[in-house]
């Protein structure tokens, strides 16, 4: 190593991060072994966080960077652009990062004798490789490309300065709910395609994304009770229900089904940043976009929820839903309390995203913040 790691909370996390990568390699269910990433030893990692760390806290030309590294070797990648070697420095990175700002595109690290250098570039990377990508000043994320390539990458541990949150992937707090358990990495629902299905996760994603709130209500197929809970008439009924996301999921070669239902979910994610709520059915239906919610007429004030988030170590927090965002935030809390079979999607303009569904368990409504989950 040039120098050590002085980053502490790179060192806190490094070893936690290579138990998470060995146990999923030890259970990855793939014939080839050879598919998958090398091992991602805690002294690496730590290297790397620390790196990357404090490259993100510098400028170039006035811009902060963005970066997106990924460990692995350049024959592991798909069509790498290879260039001599640059240690793995804050500066060299700082340098680097105009080439990688786009999404998909990481550089490439590896070690020698002399420790961690930069290689080159990589745009497909093997499953369970380790990336970590610098958000903002401060903010990593260290994460990992899904097994069956489609999708956000899972991520697995959240930077903020001295913060360090890991996620859990396994979270407890979910279990009384299953609607809310399609949100965690490891609990993705098979489709009719044999494909993970991850199409929440990344509506979900797209919402956030465009920075402008949004509220997404997802109401049982072939039902009309939802509509109870809706100001009528409706400003934007979709007729015929735009099917785009369900058709692509039809779809059987695995290029075209990606490609299909990314520009689908981007449709649908688009119609999210209206005013008002998008309704959407279980099965990707989309029926509406701009809608009012309103309380049903057969029911009362919802008065009481649990909040919940996907983080090792975090405690759910009982209360008002007023106490929980804004007039977003409580239209959907309302509207999961009258539509007991629905779930509601809340993105804030800040970044925070919440997924609310009624706790058979605990008799309410289950708020769970998953906005870790999509950085």
């Amino acid at each position: 190593m040039l120098s050590e790691p002085t980053y502490l909370a790179a060192r806190v996390v490094a070893p936690m991060i290579e138990t998470h990568f060995a146990r999923h390699r030890a259970a990855a269910n793939l014939s080839d072994e050879s598919q998958l990433a090398p091992p991602t030893p805690a002294s690496l990692v730590e290297v790397m966080i620390d790196a990357a760390f404090w490259a993100s806290l510098r400028r170039e030309e006035g811009h902060p960077p963005k970066i997106s590294l990924a460990l692995l070797e350049p024959h592991q990648a798909t069509q790498p652009v290879v260039f001599s070697k640059r240690r793995l420095i804050p500066y060299n990175l700082l340098k680097l990062a105009p080439a990688v700002e786009q999404p998909g595109i990481h550089l490439g690290v590896w070690y020698d004798d002399e420790g961690l250098y930069v290689w080159g570039t990589a745009t497909g990377i093997p499953p369970l490789c380790l990336v970590l990508e610098v958000i903002e000043p401060g903010l990593l994320v260290v994460k990992h490309r899904r097994a069956d390539g489609f999708g956000k990458f899972v991520n697995v541990a959240i930077l903020r300065g001295d913060q360090l949150q890991l996620v859990d992937a396994e979270n407890m707090l979910a279990d009384d709910c299953p609607a809310l358990q399609r949100f965690l990495p490891g609990r993705e629902i098979p489709s009719a395609t044999g494909q993970t299905d991850n199409v929440l996760v990344e509506l979900s994603a797209v919402m956030r994304a465009h920075g402008r709130g949004g509220l997404v209500l997802v109401v049982p197929p072939g039902s009309t009770r939802w509509q109870e809970s809706i100001v009528q008439p409706m400003t934007y009924p979709v007729l015929p229900a735009y099917m785009g996301i369900a058709e692509g999921q039809q779809e059987q070669a695995r290029w075209k089904w990606q490609e299909d239902i990314r520009r689908a979910i981007s449709i649908v994610g688009g119609f999210t940043a209206v005013d008002g709520a998008t309704v959407i059915t279980d099965d990707y239906h989309l029926l509406a976009f701009g809608a009012k919610v309103s309380r049903a007429e057969t029911s009362a004030p919802v008065d009481k929820m649990v909040l919940t988030e996907p983080v090792v170590d975090s405690v759910p927090r009982y209360l008002h839903p007023a106490q929980n965002g804004g007039t977003r935030h409580l239209a959907a809390a309302q509207f999961v309390y009258d539509q007991r079979d629905s779930l509601a999607l809340v993105a804030s303009q800040d970044g925070y995203f919440t997924v609310f569904a009624w706790s058979t368990k605990l008799e309410m409504v289950h708020a769970h913040r998953i906005d870790v989950l999509l950085l």
